[in-house]
């Protein structure tokens, strides 16, 4: 049976501190420069013991490594509110640390751990599924004990369950969000919006254009722009005209702007007036913006695109940890736990049953588009189909050179 958080006093704490905090800790990275080693700093600099983590037997403690704006943070008590009810329902400390600014600059940190199967320094991890399946084509994570995950086995979306082409099934990956990424565009300085690619090479918009430095969004996102399905049969030709549209971007000067999660910041100075951007992100932003909403953001009639950010248990995590991992996942399986946390970082949860537990934290976002999207936006967002390792190899690195990474 799936465990259920009662609903007084827990809900009610949930609701009460992600409501009156809920968007405010934006207030701690703006003007920061949080490249990948940065973050890494400041987040760990941050993770006090009231953070998840701290104290403790450190038998009873994990790390876990994820990306930014990911979980529900409380700037007022400067922890994250369900991994405190995590803690205070498991005696389970978490250490949560973001780290994650790039699938890419991540994997580097830790790749000479994988590879010798040491401790990488983390416990968990949430890699975008298309970097998980290198990892587990590679034999460097560990398979989930389902016997621990009850809640998963009863939750988790049946879109998902067979969605990795390298995991069916789901014994080495299980999904923790459903991150979208759209077009974007700001309201005042672009009145026409960006509906198509075309609208990106707009002269007023000359070095106010980001692109994102996941080569699956972009790269999607442009395929789709010019008619192909991401998810398709595309090959070279399909994928030399959408990196020479990027190529042409560029060296134009009309795109400037190639970020990771970072991408925020130069939205905030005004530094990129249109982009594609990651849906929860932009949502945050225009909650917290002091004059009303700043950017709009939409599914592009082409199509956007859908991806997974999964927990691993790399190797090197020793069998104790995982126990401890699979009963965090387990709790955050819970309807109600995810979707306290959905009610925070506004992606698409990945657990059965969190629309109608956010119809009782948060009748609002009971039907906001970007946590549950309609059928007509379903249709719009696309997959990227899984490449062969000769084609990943070729075309990242094309994708890195395009993008002078």
């Amino acid at each position: 049976m799936a465990r259920r958080i009662p609903e007084d006093p827990m809900i009610a704490s949930i609701v009460n501190m992600v409501r009156s905090a809920q968007f405010d800790r934006r207030q701690m990275l703006k003007g920061a420069a949080v490249g990948a080693a940065g973050l890494g700093a400041l987040t760990l600099a941050s993770c006090a013991p009231g953070g998840g983590g701290g104290g403790g037997d450190s038998k009873k403690k994990l790390v876990w490594g994820n990306w930014t704006y990911y979980l529900d943070f409380n700037e007022e008590t400067g922890s994250y509110d369900s991994l405190d009810l995590f803690t205070e329902e498991t005696g389970i400390a978490v250490d949560y640390i973001e780290d994650i600014d790039d699938n890419n600059t991540f994997y580097g940190k830790i790749k000479d751990q994988l590879e010798l199967g040491q401790h990488t320094g983390y416990d968990v991890i949430t890699f975008t599924d298309w970097m998980n399946a290198r990892l587990i084509q590679a034999q460097q994570v560990q398979e989930f004990d389902y016997a621990n995950l009850p809640n998963v086995t009863a939750n988790l979306v049946d879109a998902q369950l067979n969605a990795l082409d390298a995991d069916q099934g789901r014994k080495f990956t299980i999904p923790w969000q459903l991150p979208a990424s759209c077009l974007m565009w700001d309201t005042e300085a672009v009145p026409g919006g960006i509906k198509t690619l075309d609208d990106f090479m707009q002269p007023s918009l000359k070095g106010k254009v980001g692109v994102l430095t996941e080569m699956r969004d972009t790269m999607g996102i442009i395929l789709a722009g010019l008619g192909y399905d991401p998810a398709g049969t595309w090959g070279d030709k399909e994928w030399g005209e959408a990196i020479q549209w990027l190529d042409d971007g560029i060296q134009s000067g009309q795109i400037k702007n190639v970020k990771g999660n970072s991408y925020t910041q130069d939205l905030e100075r005004g530094d990129t007036l249109a982009a594609m951007v990651w849906t929860g992100d932009v949502v945050m932003m225009n909650a917290e913006s002091p004059d009303g909403p700043r950017w709009t953001i939409e599914v592009p009639e082409s199509g956007g695109m859908i991806a997974a950010d999964s927990f691993t248990v790399p190797n090197g995590t020793e069998a104790a940890k995982k126990k401890l991992a699979e009963e965090m996942i387990n709790f955050y399986y819970d309807p109600e736990v995810m979707a306290a946390v959905a009610d925070y970082v506004t992606f698409v949860p990945p657990v059965k049953g969190t629309q109608e537990a956010m119809r009782k934290l948060n009748p609002e976002n009971a039907d906001n588009p970007l946590i549950f999207p309609s059928e007509e936006d379903w249709t719009r967002l696309h997959s990227f189909r899984s490449l062969s390792p000769e084609e990943d190899k070729k075309y990242s690195a094309e994708f890195q050179k395009v993008l002078g990474l």
